[in-house]
């Protein structure tokens, strides 16, 4: 069985960790309070990312965030992809991991990509144990998060909070909100995003994202949102975050910035703006 309650994330402001930020975050990090990694950046062996990651480790609790897993993937999961992952966990022993719900590979071949999945039994069936396999591979409770989307699937037979609803109960993994992508598919989709928040089921988030994104139209000239995090966040998704965590009260709260990397002053500005947004809630 794998282990529900490790030790958690601070509800707090934390940063997706770049090494040009390395020296700048030992001086002085506040407000933020963790980092996040991605995990395909750390399976190797030896070197400096690793040599810091353990220097940062000790300072700070690490997230450390998946994105080739292909959860959704039609196939069974890379086994040497999952051993990697293991071993990366196993020496880290990070305060949370999380992955995509999205699929990127079909049979040996990786896509540089988060693809979109139909929310059919089927489907649920597939994601939830490939989620099993990994919580008991890893011995430890993953989060999941929801996707940013720019279409719909005629098979659909569930909704998406309907969908992460379900797979959460069936496996017991936790769920990761991220707001941004709330919003984005919101915009490309034609839907509420507030009405979004209001079916998604808050009592199993355990962490929040928040990021940037570009915006674009269609072939129709209609808005079209791409999730880039290659900018700051904008008004709107503040202001979700702070309808969403009048809900949910305060969790830990990421700032991903991963395209077009801004420097640490930036960077920490938008820490210290989550934390105003944590501390509006503040117990």
């Amino acid at each position: 069985m794998f282990d529900q309650t490790p030790a958690g994330l601070p509800a707090a402001p934390g940063v997706g960790y770049k090494p040009q930020h390395f020296s700048d975050i030992l001086e002085d990090a506040a407000p933020v309070g963790w980092l996040e990694i991605h995990a395909e950046n750390y399976m190797g062996d030896g070197g400096r990312p690793l040599a810091q990651l353990r220097h940062l480790s000790e300072r700070f609790p690490i997230s450390v965030h998946g994105v080739g897993l292909s959860i959704g993937g039609e196939g069974p999961l890379d086994p040497d992809h999952l051993a990697r992952l293991k071993h990366l966990v196993g020496w880290l022993n990070p305060a949370s991991f999380s992955e995509h719900l999205a699929w990127s590979s079909h049979d040996s071949h990786f896509l540089n990509d988060l693809l979109p999945l139909p929310y059919t039994e089927k489907t649920l069936a597939r994601v939830a144990d490939h989620i099993d396999q990994v919580q008991e591979v890893l011995g430890r409770q993953m989060l999941l998060e929801n996707p940013s989307s720019y279409l719909v699937f005629a098979e659909s037979t569930m909704s998406e909070t309907d969908f992460l609803r379900e797979i959460a109960r069936r496996t017991g993994c936790g769920l990761l909100l991220d707001v941004n992508n709330v919003f984005v598919s919101a915009t490309n989709l034609g839907y509420s995003p507030v009405g979004y928040i209001d079916d998604y089921p808050l009592d199993v988030v355990k962490e929040i994202h928040l990021g940037g994104h570009d915006e674009d139209e269609d072939d129709h000239g209609a808005p079209l949102l791409i999730d880039s995090h290659g900018r700051a966040v904008v008004d709107p998704v503040w202001a979700l975050l702070d309808e969403t965590l009048s809900r949910t009260g305060p969790r830990p709260l990421l700032i991903e910035w991963d395209t077009d990397v801004p420097d640490w002053s930036t960077l920490r500005a938008e820490a210290m703006r989550a934390q105003d947004a944590l501390s509006k809630v503040a117990a």
